[in-house]
C-alpha cells in the first residue's frame, strides 16, 4: 500500500497536517490535493482542535504543482478544474478550505514554497518561515496565472502592485523578504517553535470567540459596512450564549487562568 501523501495527527489540541512527498519536495499531485482537503474536513468537525499546523516533510515545504504526476489522468484534472454550481473548484479548495476552519491555521515554511505551495500557505491565517526559505508565485514561469485560490489572500496581505510584480515575474524572494513584503507573518530559525508560541497565546482565549473572530474578520474584509456591522451583532449575540464566554468571564473576575470546554461555535 502506498504511503499517504498527507499525514495528520492531533496532539494537545493542535492538528499537525504534513505534506508527505519528501522525495518530490512535496510537489502537488491530485492525490495530495484530495487527501489534504479530506484532512481539513475532518479537523473542521472536531471541536477539541484548537489550531492547525501546516508543514512539509523533508527538505522543503512544497515545490509547487508536480505537472508530470498530476497530469497523468487528464480526465481527473478536468473534473478537478470544473467548479459547476460550487463557488470553488477542487484545485482552489486546496487552499481556500483552511480559511473555512473555525480555528487558526499556521503554515510553517522551509526550503521551497513555490506556486501552488505558496497559494496553500496564503490560505493559512499565519505564516512563519526560515530566513533562507525560497518563496515564489511561480506560475509566471510556465505562462500561467495563479489559480489555486491564492489571489484572494495575496491581495489581503500585500498591496496590488507587489502582488502584480511577484505574479507577473515569478521572482523568488527569501523568507526574510517575504516578511518585509507582508507575505509571511514572522521569520526565524525555528518557525515551528514560533508558530507554537503564537498558538499557545491563542489557546488562552475562548475557542468560541477565536472561531467567531476569524469568521468576522474574513467576511468583513469584503462587503458593505452595513453587512459588516450586522455580522458583528450576530456573532456577538452568539458569544453571549457560549459556555466558554461564561468561563472566560468568571476566570477573569477571579484572576485565574480559564479552563475552556470544547468549541461550541462553528
Amino acid at each position: 500500500m502506498a504511503d499517504p501523501k498527507v499525514l495528520s495527527e492531533i496532539t494537545d489540541g493542535v492538528a499537525y497536517v504534513t505534506l508527505n512527498r519528501p522525495e518530490a519536495l512535496n510537489g502537488i499531485d491530485l492525490d495530495l490535493i484530495t487527501e489534504l482537503i479530506a484532512a481539513a474536513e475532518v479537523i473542521k468537525t472536531d471541536p477539541a482542535v484548537r489550531a492547525v499546523i501546516l508543514r512539509g516533510a523533508g527538505r522543503s515545504f512544497c515545490a509547487g504543482l508536480d505537472f508530470a504526476s498530476a497530469f497523468k489522468d487528464k480526465k481527473r484534472v478536468a473534473r478537478f478544474f470544473l467548479a459547476g454550481p460550487k463557488r470553488t473548484n477542487t484545485f482552489q479548495r486546496f487552499s481556500t478550505v483552511w480559511r473555512e476552519l473555525p480555528v487558526p491555521v499556521v503554515a510553517v515554511v522551509h526550503g521551497h514554497c513555490f506556486g501552488g505551495g505558496l497559494q496553500l500557505v496564503a490560505g493559512a491565517d499565519f505564516r512563519f518561515t526560515t530566513p533562507d526559505a525560497q518563496w515564489s508565485i511561480l506560475e509566471a514561469k510556465w505562462g500561467l496565472v495563479p489559480d489555486m485560490g491564492g489571489t484572494v489572500p495575496f491581495l489581503d496581505v500585500m498591496p496590488l502592485d507587489i502582488v502584480q510584480r511577484l505574479a507577473m515575474t515569478g521572482e523568488v524572494v527569501s523568507g526574510q523578504q517575504a516578511v518585509e513584503l507582508g507575505l509571511a507573518t514572522g521569520v526565524g530559525e525555528d518557525p515551528l517553535a514560533d508558530a507554537l508560541a503564537l498558538i499557545e497565546q491563542i489557546k488562552q482565549r475562548s475557542p468560541d470567540s477565536v472561531a467567531a473572530t476569524k469568521r468576522l474578520l474574513y467576511r468583513n474584509a469584503r462587503g458593505s459596512e452595513r453587512r459588516a456591522l450586522r455580522r458583528e451583532r450576530k456573532l456577538q449575540s452568539a458569544m453571549f450564549k457560549s459556555p466558554n464566554t461564561k468561563i472566560a468571564r468568571e476566570a477573569g473576575m477571579k484572576k485565574e487562568p480559564p479552563v475552556f470546554g470544547p468549541r461550541t461555535f462553528d
